[in-house]
């Protein structure tokens, strides 16, 4: 059975940090693109970052680049995103997503909700 199961949502100060991890299983981790995407009430999907299935091409969203940081450890079959001086306007929903030509699967979502 395939899962993503996104942990490490909450809620944060304005200038503060949180650490998101996604877990994969039921599938070959290694072979696909893993993103994260977020939605924030109201507004359309954003896609946030993405890493490439060997780590070698990220690439960021122009609103978290210096400030966001995209991972993976294929081994742990697990992806992650560090989130630095995070803001108000960052507060969303955060999904995880993997895709391949063939496959894509989300998570389930974890929220981040940035407010003093």
């Amino acid at each position: 059975q395939v899962q993503l199961v996104e942990s490490g949502g909450g809620l944060v100060q304005p200038g503060g940090s949180l650490r998101l991890s996604c877990a994969a299983s039921g599938f070959t981790f290694s072979s696909y693109t893993t993103s994260w995407y977020r939605q924030a009430p109201g507004k359309a999907r954003e896609l946030v970052a993405y890493i490439a299935s060997a780590g070698g091409r990220i690439n960021y969203a122009d609103s978290v680049k210096g400030r966001f940081t995209i991972s993976r450890d294929n081994a742990k079959n697990t992806v992650y995103l560090q989130m630095n001086s995070l803001k108000p306007e960052d507060t969303a929903v955060y999904v995880c997503n993997a895709g391949s030509l063939r496959y894509m699967y989300w998570g389930q979502g974890t929220q981040v909700t940035v407010s003093s």
